[in-house]
């Protein structure tokens, strides 16, 4: 009981400590999430839910850190300054709210300890995201560097880490910000207007993993409902000749299929009279792999897979209708940016991260789509779990010298895209691959969508080919509200402020599908929940709750009169306030819905019925 005791008040005492070290910047909204950090051990859930091990250790929490000229190179005394992490430098939550800007790098340093049960194997360590250019160091060697701000990756670090107990992890960040021609999305140094706050450094979990000398690396899922069959793809690192990749399909706690990958580790497990997912039934079945030597486990995983379908289908009128599971699906949703007040791109908590998700189900929205941005893979996770669909955007950048006209004669043409230099193309097409394959598995996704508007638009019917050749299970939005290509992807999508409106059918809808891919953008601003005082906006805004119900209500009218002229899929602009733009459901702290929920609601329900 002493012992017990005496742990309890160690873990007390550490936390303590770790609140006076840090606290969030003043001065600015925060979500009631900010309240509920842990300092210690700020999100601190397992980040990566498709594919679970049980030896892992999280290294968020209080760091140090220097902001110094490219130029200058920093000396353990430079490390004065806490910073926590994963909150981006600039935001509220990492206690520092400091830009870096091109001109500097930004230096992480942090101890960490290696027990002895971790040096049996390989030791792995894990970055969610860090934007953008990231050099990482253990004990002072350079272990590797990532180009990329939105797709993990990971380093072997088993032959850097030092004899005994204690280690030094640092890490060094780069971020032009908009002065580069990487993607960042709405990243700018000065925000205004549809522009943002900019997000330098690490901005998701850190972590270190335990594996044997052979561990599985990733895994594939694809589904088949029409066979009835799931084929996982195993890839595994000095898988040896003896050992064998076994996959098990279980439903709640009943095993319904097993078998041993072939030599390339793939295996199809048929799934009897499968139950098939959706946003009214997110059913969600387990998948373990795992790599046995004479029945004995070398490695193991966890995971999870759903039976569904994605695909377009013409219906009587000769409309191509968006289909899941073989019927024709009106998907509904807003367009989410994935900003906090007080984290920026991070999330408080996943309790906070999930919040977004629900409040947008309850609200009566079967579909999300991801605005230029990717999330956490605990996001999508949720998404699946909550069951709602996903139109995931590739984050923008290098937009210079593109034009914008939705003329169908310029449109067919292609004549306003604009060639990207070659290292522009290169990183756009690196780090999309890397996003697309980091995703795939999740479910919730639906559409990818590698252009929005004319944001950097280069090249889009041979993007949107080499995107559904890297999926080909889902559809491709080639460029939403952008330059339309004739034959880039499977949808045709306008954008259209406010009011609804729709492309028209004579152009392409014979061949694609008919997509609002956003309108509305109603403002209510609310004082005491903005996140600057004045010059707030939307592109109408209101006074009163009630004007902006009416308002709403009579956008959803014309919404269903659009579905029956072959519309099948709409987005509403936006989740929540972000920044100056006040044109969310929701306030930017998440306190306040601005509709009355039960209207909302209703609204919504009456596009959806006609998947019913």
């Amino acid at each position: 009981m002493r012992h017990i005791i005496s742990a309890a008040l160690f873990l007390a005492a550490t936390c303590s400590i770790a609140q006076k070290r840090w606290q969030p910047v003043p001065d600015k909204i925060v979500t009631e999430w900010a309240a509920q950090i842990d300092p210690s051990k700020p999100l601190n859930e397992y980040p990566r839910p498709q594919l679970v091990r049980n030896n892992w250790v999280n290294l968020n929490g209080i760091w140090k850190y220097v902001i110094a000229p490219h130029t200058k190179e920093s000396t353990p005394s430079d490390f004065q300054e806490d910073i926590l992490v994963p909150f981006p430098i600039e935001s509220a939550l990492s206690g520092v709210g400091k830009t870096v800007g091109k001109e500097n790098v930004l230096r992480y340093k942090r101890d960490f300890s290696v027990s002895s049960a971790m040096r049996k194997g390989k030791l792995l360590l894990h970055f969610g995201a860090v934007d953008w250019k990231c050099e990482v160091f253990i004990n002072g060697k350079k272990v590797g560097e990532h180009l990329g701000g939105y797709d993990p990756f990971t380093f072997d670090i088993t032959d850097a880490v030092a004899k005994g107990t204690s280690q030094q992890l640092t890490v060094k960040v780069w971020d032009p910000s908009d002065d580069g021609p990487q993607p960042r999305g709405k990243q700018v140094k000065k925000p205004e207007g549809i522009w943002y706050t900019p997000v330098t450094g690490i901005w998701q979990t850190v972590w270190l993993e335990t594996v044997p000398d052979t561990y599985i690396s990733s895994t594939s899922h694809i589904p088949n409902i029409d066979d009835a069959t799931i084929s996982v793809t195993t890839s595994v690192v000095n898988l040896k000749p003896d050992q064998e990749i076994v996959v098990t399909a279980s439903a709640g706690d009943q095993m319904i299929a097993s078998d041993k990958a072939n030599e390339k580790g793939e295996v199809t497990l048929s799934i009897p009279n499968p139950r098939l997912w959706s946003p009214e039934s997110p059913f969600l079945y387990d998948l373990r792999i795992a790599i046995t030597r004479k029945g004995k486990v070398i490695d193991e995983v966890a995971s999870y897979f759903a039976m569904r379908k994605i695909s377009l289908q013409k219906d009587d009128d000769g409309y191509q209708r968006l289909a899941l599971n073989n019927k024709n699906y009106f998907q509904y949703g807003p367009l989410d940016q994935g900003w906090w007040p007080d984290g920026l791109y991070t999330a408080p908590t996943d309790e906070a991260l999930k919040f977004d998700i629900e409040k947008t189900k309850e609200l009566g929205f079967n579909m999300i789509r991801k605005h230029v941005k990717v999330e956490p893979a605990r996001w999508y996770y949720h998404a699946d779990k909550l069951g709602m669909l996903v139109w995931q955007d590739m984050p923008s950048g290098d937009m210079g010298g593109n034009a914008w006209d939705m003329r169908p004669g310029i449109m067919s043409g292609g004549l306003l895209e604009k060639e990207r230099t070659k290292e522009s193309a290169e990183i756009y097409r690196k780090e999309w691959s890397a996003i697309v394959n980091s995703l795939k598995n999740f479910p919730c996704i639906a559409v990818w969508v590698p252009f929005n508007e004319a944001w950097g638009q280069f090249r889009t019917k041979e993007i949107a080919d080499w995107t559904s050749e890297l999926d080909p299970t889902r559809l491709v939005n080639a460029a939403s509200g952008g330059n339309f290509i004739k034959g880039a992807g499977e949808i045709f999508d306008i954008h259209n402020y406010p009011d609804p409106f729709m492309p028209k059918a004579e152009l392409f809808g014979a061949d694609q599908a008919l997509v609002l891919g956003e309108f509305g953008g109603l403002g209510l601003p609310i004082e005491g929940h903005t996140w600057q005082s004045k010059d707030n906006w939307g592109y109408q805004t209101f006074k009163s709750k009630e004007e902006l119900e009416r308002r709403y209500a009579g956008m959803v009218d014309a919404l269903t009169k659009l579905i029956t002229k072959g519309l099948t899929a709409a987005i509403y602009t936006q989740t929540t306030d972000v920044e100056g733009e006040v044109n969310g459901l929701m306030t930017y702290d998440r306190k306040l819905i601005k509709m009355d929920r039960e209207k909302l609601s209703q609204s919504n329900t009456r596009l959806l019925q006609y998947n019913k």
